[in-house]
């Protein structure tokens, strides 16, 4: 589904430059686009839209943190930042695109690093120079480095060390992973690996994953095809191709043991995490897991909201998501138990409703009550030029930039037997990773 603005805290795509930290994956609508590639091997994918003045400038990288050494995490987000501090004829980014009218983002997650911009059409040659010169070479220096380097490691001790349930994602991906480098989350294991970068740590990784046939760079919006082939033999054509090596990550073993960990801090309020492992993002039962999540928690009417929270107010939150990953990812349930529930009966409660999804068929008719609400999502989705262009992007990426255009049928094509197919698959003891916050005592 298309990348939309609702998010869920462990989703895991990272932001760092704006307040949403994570976007949920979500959409359908039918998008005309072309396709071609230039003689170094960047992919470019145009959609036409000539009801908007403006345009959408999308570059994806092929690189995210499952693509790090395990001694040196964290240095795709550090590159999020390293790519606005300058390159090498362009000391400022942001200047330039201000000054054309236009704003401009990135995020980084497990698996990919993308950077965008929305400027009026007019303007579009800027995005074209700007991306184009960061991919040529960044501006690498020491103090280049040290300046991004502190802005990493504060957002490290913000969002991680010093607020509460921060380092959350770290347990939940280290207790369920034990081969693949999901095992650690998009900001790096700790700070001391970020710490520790060299310059030429940072140059090899770039040169390394930061090239024209790594990437994959999307417009969308008030342009015609013929002119962003000109634009692109022009600004991104000198580029020359990288050596980019065969992605070989360890495969995650089949988990046949429930897993489990306990963490004491200084948290407000217990909390509790149940982590399922699911299917890659490429296979068909993707959209059963994510119609299950929505079952799970989507609104005031699901099952986890209305029964556990609302009814027998056992929660004062809860949420179930998917990560979303490329590989196979996770199923998250998280919830914080109301004042004077035990962690232990708030978990039960949750059991019980999962093994009902189990055991009993869902009606057709709260199926079709969440495909409405996906088939809602999508054509909200639709009208955003820089949504269609991300995600022509990512499903590009995933082997198939026309698959934007037919997730929606096959979230229409799931049935209540599948539901509780893939619901008897995922939620099982031995395929439960467990991590517990529990309060510490102030006395």
């Amino acid at each position: 589904m298309l990348f939309t603005l609702t998010y869920s805290t462990f989703v895991g795509y990272h932001f760092s430059r704006i307040s949403k930290k994570y976007w949920k994956v979500k959409s359908k609508a039918l998008i005309e686009f072309d396709r071609f590639e230039l003689e170094n091997g960047l992919r470019v994918i145009v959609h036409e839209d000539h009801s908007t003045p403006m345009v959408a400038v999308n570059v994806l990288y092929d690189v995210g943190s499952r693509d790090e050494s395990p001694d040196k995490t964290g240095f795709a987000h550090l590159f999020e930042h390293l790519m606005f501090g300058g390159s090498a004829n362009i000391p400022n980014f942001d200047v330039p695109i201000q000054m054309a009218g236009g704003e401009n983002n990135a995020f980084t997650n497990n698996d990919i690093t993308n950077f965008y911009t929305t400027l009026p059409s007019a303007n579009i040659e800027t995005a074209f120079w700007l991306e184009s010169d960061r991919m040529m070479s960044l501006n690498f220096s020491k103090e280049s480095l040290e300046v991004q380097r502190k802005v990493v490691l504060e957002e490290f001790k913000e969002t991680c060390l010093n607020q509460p349930y921060g380092d959350a994602w770290h347990h939940i991906a280290n207790t369920a992973y034990r081969k693949h480098p999901y095992q650690w989350p998009t900001i790096g294991k700790i700070p001391k690996h970020v710490e520790d970068a060299t310059l030429a740590d940072v140059k090899d990784f770039f040169f390394k994953y930061y090239r024209p046939n790594n990437a994959i760079l999307t417009v969308s919006g008030n342009v015609t095809v013929s002119q962003i082939k000109d634009l692109g033999n022009k600004w991104f054509g000198p580029i020359p191709k990288g050596k980019i090596s065969k992605r070989k990550l360890p495969k995650e073993p089949i988990q046949r043991k429930f897993q489990e960990c306990t963490r004491t801090a200084k948290v407000p309020i217990d909390a509790l995490y149940l982590a399922f492992h699911i299917v890659d993002r490429r296979h068909q039962d993707y959209y059963t897991t994510d119609l299950i999540s929505d079952v799970l928690s989507n609104g005031s009417s699901s099952r986890l909201y209305r029964r556990l929270l609302k009814e027998q107010r056992l929660f004062s939150s809860i949420d179930a998501y998917l990560t979303g990953n490329v590989d196979p990812g996770l199923l998250i349930i998280e919830g914080k138990p109301a004042e004077g529930i035990s962690l232990e009966k708030a978990e039960k409660a949750i059991w019980k409703e999962l093994r009902q999804l189990r055991n009993v068929p869902l009606p057709e008719k709260e199926l079709l009550k969440y495909k409405h609400k996906v088939e809602s999502s999508l054509s909200f989705s639709e009208v955003n030029i820089l949504n269609k262009a991300i995600n022509l992007a990512f499903f590009e990426l995933l082997g198939d930039a026309n698959l934007v255009n037919d997730e929606g049928t096959l979230y229409s094509k799931v049935t209540t037997e599948d539901i509780q197919r893939v619901a008897r698959k995922i939620f099982s003891k031995s395929n439960c990773s467990k991590i517990r916050y529990m309060a510490e005592n102030e006395s």
